[in-house]
Protein backbone atom coordinates (compact mmCIF):
# COMPACT_ATOMS: atom_id res chain seq x y z
CA UNK A 1 0.00 0.00 0.00
CA UNK A 2 1.16 3.78 -0.80
CA UNK A 3 1.85 5.97 2.15
CA UNK A 4 -1.15 7.22 3.82
CA UNK A 5 -0.83 11.02 2.87
CA UNK A 6 -2.27 12.91 5.57
CA UNK A 7 -2.38 16.44 4.05
CA UNK A 8 -6.12 17.63 3.27
CA UNK A 9 -8.42 20.94 3.03
CA UNK A 10 -7.82 20.68 6.53
CA UNK A 11 -4.30 20.49 6.26
CA UNK A 12 -2.26 24.11 7.45
CA UNK A 13 1.04 25.82 6.98
CA UNK A 14 2.43 24.57 10.69
CA UNK A 15 1.39 20.46 9.25
CA UNK A 16 3.29 21.19 6.17
CA UNK A 17 6.81 22.56 7.91
CA UNK A 18 6.34 19.80 10.75
CA UNK A 19 6.12 16.80 8.18
CA UNK A 20 9.46 18.72 6.54
CA UNK A 21 11.12 18.93 10.36
CA UNK A 22 9.91 14.96 10.42
CA UNK A 23 11.59 14.03 7.36
CA UNK A 24 14.92 15.84 7.80
CA UNK A 25 15.01 13.96 11.35
CA UNK A 26 14.27 10.46 9.89
CA UNK A 27 17.01 11.01 7.32
CA UNK A 28 19.86 12.19 9.85
CA UNK A 29 19.26 9.23 11.61
CA UNK A 30 19.43 6.55 8.88
CA UNK A 31 15.43 6.52 9.34
CA UNK A 32 13.84 6.51 6.08
CA UNK A 33 10.54 5.65 5.49
CA UNK A 34 10.12 2.54 3.37
CA UNK A 35 8.78 3.64 -0.09
CA UNK A 36 7.62 0.93 -2.89
CA UNK A 37 8.45 3.95 -5.42
CA UNK A 38 6.93 2.14 -7.85
CA UNK A 39 3.71 1.76 -6.76
CA UNK A 40 4.00 5.62 -5.40
CA UNK A 41 4.34 6.22 -8.94
CA UNK A 42 0.93 4.28 -10.35
CA UNK A 43 -0.59 5.85 -7.35
CA UNK A 44 -0.02 9.65 -8.41
CA UNK A 45 -0.28 8.93 -12.36
CA UNK A 46 -3.63 10.34 -12.32
CA UNK A 47 -2.76 13.67 -9.95
CA UNK A 48 -0.65 14.84 -7.43
CA UNK A 49 -1.09 17.08 -4.59
CA UNK A 50 2.18 18.21 -2.84
CA UNK A 51 2.09 20.00 0.28
CA UNK A 52 5.42 22.26 -0.25
CA UNK A 53 7.33 23.88 -2.50
CA UNK A 54 10.96 23.73 -2.02
CA UNK A 55 13.10 26.49 -4.07
CA UNK A 56 16.73 24.96 -3.25
CA UNK A 57 20.00 25.07 -5.30
CA UNK A 58 20.70 22.47 -7.52
CA UNK A 59 23.96 21.28 -5.61
CA UNK A 60 23.66 17.98 -6.43
CA UNK A 61 23.88 17.09 -2.68
CA UNK A 62 20.65 19.24 -1.48
CA UNK A 63 17.87 16.73 -3.13
CA UNK A 64 14.74 17.91 -1.34
CA UNK A 65 13.25 14.78 -1.51
CA UNK A 66 15.80 12.99 0.04
CA UNK A 67 16.83 15.48 2.92
CA UNK A 68 13.03 15.73 4.07
CA UNK A 69 12.25 12.10 3.38
CA UNK A 70 9.63 12.80 1.20
CA UNK A 71 8.22 10.28 -1.82
CA UNK A 72 6.62 10.47 -5.22
CA UNK A 73 3.99 13.51 -5.32
CA UNK A 74 4.61 14.96 -2.18
CA UNK A 75 7.06 18.11 -2.77
CA UNK A 76 7.70 20.11 -5.60
CA UNK A 77 11.00 20.81 -6.26
CA UNK A 78 12.32 23.94 -8.10
CA UNK A 79 16.13 24.00 -8.50
CA UNK A 80 19.05 26.13 -9.64
CA UNK A 81 22.64 28.04 -8.91
CA UNK A 82 21.99 29.79 -5.63
CA UNK A 83 18.49 29.10 -5.29
CA UNK A 84 17.66 32.26 -7.24
CA UNK A 85 14.40 33.74 -7.47
CA UNK A 86 14.24 34.87 -11.58
CA UNK A 87 10.72 34.90 -12.71
CA UNK A 88 10.49 31.69 -14.12
CA UNK A 89 10.80 30.81 -10.80
CA UNK A 90 7.89 32.97 -9.18
CA UNK A 91 5.80 31.53 -11.79
CA UNK A 92 6.37 27.93 -10.69
CA UNK A 93 5.95 29.14 -7.19
CA UNK A 94 2.52 30.57 -8.25
CA UNK A 95 1.68 27.62 -9.52
CA UNK A 96 2.60 25.81 -6.71
CA UNK A 97 0.82 28.33 -4.61
CA UNK A 98 -2.54 29.61 -5.84
CA UNK A 99 -3.06 26.20 -8.36
CA UNK A 100 -1.65 23.38 -6.61
CA UNK A 101 -2.83 24.88 -3.42
CA UNK A 102 0.37 24.12 -1.00
CA UNK A 103 0.36 24.97 2.26
CA UNK A 104 4.47 25.72 2.43
CA UNK A 105 7.48 27.73 0.47
CA UNK A 106 10.53 26.61 1.66
CA UNK A 107 13.47 28.49 0.23
CA UNK A 108 16.64 26.32 1.58
CA UNK A 109 20.73 27.65 0.95
CA UNK A 110 23.20 25.29 2.24
CA UNK A 111 26.89 25.47 3.44
CA UNK A 112 29.80 25.65 0.96
CA UNK A 113 27.90 26.60 -1.89
CA UNK A 114 29.52 26.84 -4.90
CA UNK A 115 27.24 29.66 -6.11
CA UNK A 116 27.38 31.40 -3.34
CA UNK A 117 31.48 31.30 -3.57
CA UNK A 118 30.96 32.71 -7.64
CA UNK A 119 29.24 35.21 -6.36
CA UNK A 120 31.57 36.11 -3.30
CA UNK A 121 34.51 36.21 -6.05
CA UNK A 122 32.82 38.28 -8.76
CA UNK A 123 33.17 35.22 -11.18
CA UNK A 124 32.12 36.56 -14.77
CA UNK A 125 31.26 33.37 -16.91
CA UNK A 126 28.44 33.14 -19.66
CA UNK A 127 25.48 32.86 -18.95
CA UNK A 128 26.52 31.69 -15.29
CA UNK A 129 27.34 35.82 -14.71
CA UNK A 130 23.69 37.08 -14.22
CA UNK A 131 22.94 34.20 -12.08
CA UNK A 132 25.90 35.72 -9.47
CA UNK A 133 24.26 38.71 -10.31
CA UNK A 134 21.08 37.82 -8.33
CA UNK A 135 23.21 36.74 -5.70
CA UNK A 136 25.79 40.12 -5.16
CA UNK A 137 22.87 41.49 -3.18
CA UNK A 138 23.72 39.46 -0.49
CA UNK A 139 27.12 39.58 -0.52
CA UNK A 140 26.81 43.47 -0.12
CA UNK A 141 24.68 43.26 2.98
CA UNK A 142 27.41 41.08 4.71
CA UNK A 143 29.07 43.96 6.49
CA UNK A 144 30.46 42.10 9.32
CA UNK A 145 33.74 40.47 7.55
CA UNK A 146 35.63 42.92 6.39
CA UNK A 147 39.56 41.33 6.21
CA UNK A 148 38.78 38.70 3.50
CA UNK A 149 35.68 38.50 1.54
CA UNK A 150 36.02 35.82 -0.62
CA UNK A 151 35.53 32.21 -1.00
CA UNK A 152 38.53 31.68 0.84
CA UNK A 153 36.65 33.01 4.17
CA UNK A 154 34.43 30.19 4.74
CA UNK A 155 32.36 31.97 7.85
CA UNK A 156 32.24 35.11 4.66
CA UNK A 157 30.73 32.33 2.34
CA UNK A 158 28.42 30.75 5.64
CA UNK A 159 27.44 34.15 6.28
CA UNK A 160 26.21 35.31 2.53
CA UNK A 161 24.51 32.15 2.03
CA UNK A 162 22.26 33.11 4.91
CA UNK A 163 21.36 36.48 3.81
CA UNK A 164 21.09 34.84 0.18
CA UNK A 165 18.34 32.81 1.75
CA UNK A 166 16.48 35.48 3.21
CA UNK A 167 16.93 37.90 0.20
CA UNK A 168 15.29 35.36 -1.87
CA UNK A 169 12.60 34.57 0.56
CA UNK A 170 12.17 38.65 0.81
CA UNK A 171 11.76 38.53 -3.35
CA UNK A 172 8.74 35.84 -3.52
CA UNK A 173 6.78 38.40 -1.26
CA UNK A 174 7.98 41.54 -3.06
CA UNK A 175 7.44 40.33 -6.57
CA UNK A 176 4.30 38.13 -6.46
CA UNK A 177 1.23 40.04 -5.59
CA UNK A 178 -0.65 36.22 -5.56
CA UNK A 179 2.02 34.88 -3.02
CA UNK A 180 2.11 37.84 -0.53
CA UNK A 181 -1.72 37.57 0.23
CA UNK A 182 -1.80 33.86 0.73
CA UNK A 183 0.99 33.95 3.09
CA UNK A 184 -1.10 37.38 4.10
CA UNK A 185 -3.99 35.71 5.14
CA UNK A 186 -1.89 32.90 6.52
CA UNK A 187 -3.29 29.94 4.12
CA UNK A 188 0.54 29.81 2.93
CA UNK A 189 3.74 30.20 4.95
CA UNK A 190 7.30 31.14 3.39
CA UNK A 191 10.10 29.48 5.91
CA UNK A 192 13.77 29.91 5.31
CA UNK A 193 16.48 27.08 6.18
CA UNK A 194 20.00 26.48 5.88
CA UNK A 195 21.02 23.32 4.87
CA UNK A 196 24.58 21.41 6.07
CA UNK A 197 26.01 19.09 3.79
CA UNK A 198 28.41 17.81 6.07
CA UNK A 199 25.96 17.03 8.21
CA UNK A 200 22.45 16.33 6.87
CA UNK A 201 20.75 18.53 8.98
CA UNK A 202 18.33 21.41 8.52
CA UNK A 203 18.21 24.54 9.87
CA UNK A 204 15.16 26.16 10.01
CA UNK A 205 15.51 29.59 10.04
Amino acid sequence: MPITRLYTDAFSPSDALQLLKEGNFRFINNMRLHRDLLEEMTHTAAGQRPFAAVLSCMDSRTSGELVFDQGFGDIFSIRNAGNVVTDNVLGSLEFAAVVAGVKLILVMGHTNCGAIKGACDRVELGHLTGVLADILPAVELEKTETVERSSKNPTFVQKVALLNTLHSMQQIVSRSPLIADLAETGKLSIVGALYDVATGKVNFL
